[in-house]
């Protein structure tokens, strides 16, 4: 035990600290966070691999069904009317990559329930304001949808108006419901987040179709790798220094001084020195003449 003392150095025992720490978090957090991103994309994915292939179901046997079916992504129709006066318009989102708004509306149901519509993308004129946006037609209409689920709000964005129209920064039920003063329905969507409409393209009171996101795993999966391979190195590197420190101070053991190796014992000072000596000698301090 005695050899590994230096281990209570002070040096020691941070660098033996940031590495536990470090292989804790690995494990705990970084590896989990990014494993857990790779499970739920994929399962996104696959949601909306069957949501494409899978055929329309009336919007009101999802509002009438099991609230904690998962229901985002699926593909549904609405019959129903526009509610005039009912534009808003969420900042911060881009078309084409510039900046742009979505246009949503509310829409209300042959049964008298009325649901949030995301009309689609419009690009921003000059970057910086909203276009003229066209009311969406009037009259009975029928509509091809996705459900999407409530983005949630930021707190310290509230809603104004601004340039004509009520502005938002995202898309939320209960949000637009106090904005527009119209009691909207949120589409259970199996989560505690309520769903709204997402318009399909060519849909009567469309505009650039919110575009789907790609179906790719994305890097998740190998990052979690990534954090676990960074969790068992640590350690393991952790070991190689001790190892190392162990062997420098073996060595430092084995050599003699310099008053050591050169000292003669004296029964032996008159016997001539072998060839090994004598090379050992000649390599380290010089040949004797």
């Amino acid at each position: 035990m005695r050899k590994l003392a230096f281990l209570l150095r002070p040096s020691w025992l941070i660098l033996g600290v940031i590495v536990v720490a470090f292989a804790y978090l690995c494990f705990t957090v970084l590896a989990p966070w990014q494993l857990g991103k790779s499970d739920s994309t994929e399962h996104r994915n696959q949601l909306i691999a069957e949501s494409v292939q899978a055929d329309p179901v009336p919007v009101t046997d999802i509002l009438d069904g099991d609230p904690t079916t998962h229901t985002e992504w699926r593909n549904v129709t609405a019959t129903g009317s526009y509610l005039p006066e009912s534009t808003v318009l969420v900042r911060l989102r881009h078309l084409d990559g510039a900046p742009g708004y979505a246009v949503l509306a509310a829409f209300r149901l042959d049964d008298g329930r009325t649901l949030l519509v995301d009309r689609g993308l419009v690009a921003a004129v000059d970057g910086t304001r909203p276009p003229a946006i066209t009311d969406p037609p009037t009259g009975p209409q029928r509509l091809d949808a996705r459900v999407r689920a409530s983005e949630g709000v930021v707190p310290d964005k509230a809603p104004s108006t601004q340039d004509g129209y009520r502005q938002v920064y995202t898309i939320d039920t209960t949000q637009e419901s106090t904005v527009l003063g119209t009691t909207l329905t949120p589409i259970p969507t199996g989560t505690d987040k309520g769903g709204y409409l997402q318009l399909a393209e060519n849909q009567p009171g469309a505009y650039t179709p919110t575009p789907l996101p790609q179906l790719d795993a994305g890097p998740y999966l190998s990052y979690g790798l990534q954090w676990l391979a960074f969790g068992i190195m640590a350690p393991l590197g952790l070991g190689y220094f001790v190892v190392a420190e162990l062997r420098a101070r073996r060595r430092d053991r084995a050599t003699p001084t310099s008053s050591e190796s050169t000292a003669i014992p004296a029964e032996d000072s008159t016997a001539p020195a072998t060839p090994n000596t004598e090379a050992r000698l000649a390599d380290r301090y010089g040949r004797y003449r």
